[in-house]
């Protein structure tokens, strides 16, 4: 503490006239509130290497906590990487590092150490972290121009668990990467937030500490330099040890739990789906008043059901709401999703004319559920709407959906769909609110001389403004290029159309 008084606090430095400047950060505890790196490798552990890796990962953490308060912090920081790295895909950790972690990063982003950094027109962050881990949201989300870590050893594309010379970036390392870095041009601020970081701090012309503060609260997200539209990944909550613990004891009955849920919704009557779901900690919350169901024999079009996309599990929670079985049309969902559905479900061709002759077939067969965004979104945000379905029909009900879970997304982009529905159903309490809007008048539909895009982008505006989303055109291709590095479609295989589209 009497070393921290020869640099003066954060909240002392300037962050006006600092555009020519250039600021050098630690991270954990200076540019992150949280000063443990535990839950990030945590999510890495648990998303590339399963709950085994997790559990891995907690039975050494004791061991990483006494060493790096008692011994070193390198010491403990090796422990930590070897955990969850040991024997992993290099190209899965990337992954995992694009997709999941900068949600979790940006959430815990210190107040005044963004002031100053964002305020710099240079910036770079000087971590202990595995570089790896922390370049693509540094660097995307950020707008870091250079991030200096600690590099991870690799063999055949497989991280060893050990790390590359000159060793984990603490204390004299981080002093000499940056030397090594701005040679004799020394950078005008550095920021850390513990007694390693002053070697490197003291080669800055101004250095600053951040001092821990527990009542601190995270930038907010709007402030950030670019939004984070989409994001992947299982957990909802960023694992601390206990949580951690938490989520390895849960599974085992959750995945049971889970297999009764979806026994109960898939095995049951329909009207008896919504009764069985609460029984079952299922909430389901119906808000507004849907049409009646179409007379048979009437000649009548059917409604389509116009439903903004959170899960796959959308047109059966629909169904549930309205207590009868409505088909969905989908781009494409995995055989065991198919199996286990209580609903018909139709796939998308991606052949525009063969879909509009299909759809319309469906629709003189009774009412239908479509998800014109193409793909799923966590966050509050409403993508591009496909305007085919308003060519279609004029009986367009627009559905807008809600979901909630405290411990498990029900989505994924990188990896196996099929299981989606067990990760959702295995949250101890999740929900699902299914607000039904009112029918579209027919002056505001294609029959009215409104075109199908001027349909379509209305639709998601008024299914906007009921959740408090933002419209964007985003499109899944967008999604898929930002967590999974494709544009989402599936390779030829034989017997299948090279137009299918991975995933819901």
């Amino acid at each position: 503490m009497a070393a921290a008084a020869t640099f003066p606090s954060v909240e002392k430095c300037p962050s006006i006239g600092r555009e020519k400047d250039t600021v050098v950060a630690d991270m954990d505890g200076t540019l992150l509130i949280g000063r443990s790196s535990f839950p990030y490798f945590a999510l890495v552990a648990f998303e590339v290497g399963g709950v085994l890796r997790l559990l891995f990962l907690l039975l050494l953490s004791p061991l990483a906590g006494v060493l790096y308060y008692f011994v070193s912090e390198s010491a403990g920081i090796r422990v930590l990487i070897f955990a969850a790295y040991a024997g992993l895909k290099v190209s899965d950790i990337e992954s995992v590092a694009r997709a999941v972690l900068p949600k979790f990063y940006s959430g815990d982003l210190h107040p005044e150490t963004w002031r100053v950094f964002s305020s710099c027109g240079r910036r770079c962050v000087l971590t202990a972290n595995p570089r790896i881990m922390v370049e693509a949201f540094l660097k995307e989300f950020l707008g870091a121009d250079m991030v200096l870590g600690t590099e991870i050893s690799s063999y055949a594309g497989r991280a060893t668990g050990f790390v590359e010379m000159p060793g984990v970036l603490v204390g004299k390392n981080k002093a000499d990467a940056l030397k090594a870095a701005f040679g004799e041009a020394a950078p005008e601020i550095g920021l850390g937030d513990r007694h390693t970081d002053f070697a490197f701090m003291s080669l800055c012309k101004e250095g600053y500490i951040v001092p821990p503060k527990t009542e601190v609260k995270a930038v907010r997200s709007e402030k950030l330099p670019k939004p984070i539209v989409f994001h992947d990944g299982r957990l909802v909550q960023k694992p601390s040890p206990f949580t951690a613990l938490l989520i390895i004891l849960w599974i085992p009955v959750g995945f049971l739990l889970a297999c009764l849920r979806i026994a109960a919704g898939a095995l049951l009557p329909m009207p008896l789906v919504y009764y069985a779901f609460w029984a079952l900690g299922v909430r389901v919350t119906v808000k507004g008043t849907p049409p009646p169901p179409p007379v048979k024999n009437s000649g009548q079009s059917g409604v389509l059901f116009i439903c903004s996309h959170r899960t796959l599990l959308d047109p059966i929670f629909l169904s549930t709401a309205l207590g009868r079985p409505i088909p969905a049309v989908t781009y494409s969902v995995s055989r065991l999703s198919e199996i286990i559905s209580p609903i018909k479900t139709v796939r998308l061709s991606r052949d525009r004319a063969a879909d509009a002759a299909m759809i319309k077939k469906l629709l003189q067969e009774g009412d239908l559920a479509i998800c014109p965004e193409g793909t799923t979104c966590r966050e509050p945000f409403l993508l591009r709407f496909s305007s085919l379905f308003a060519e279609l029909t004029d009986e367009l009900v627009p559905v807008a959906m809600v979901n909630r879970m405290s411990m498990f997304h029900g989505t994924t982009a990188r990896g196996w769909k099929g299981i989606d529905p067990f990760y959702f159903f295995m949250n101890p309490s999740p929900a699902y609110e299914v607000a039904f809007l009112n029918k579209l008048p027919r002056e505001l539909t294609c029959a009215a001389g409104k075109s199908s895009h001027e349909v379509a982008n209305y639709i998601q505006r008024v299914i906007a403004a009921t959740l408090s989303y933002e419209c964007t055109t985003f499109t899944r291709k967008d999604k898929y290029r930002a967590l999974a590095g494709n544009d989402g479609t599936v390779p030829e295989k034989p017997r299948v159309k090279p137009s299918k589209i991975m995933g819901c």
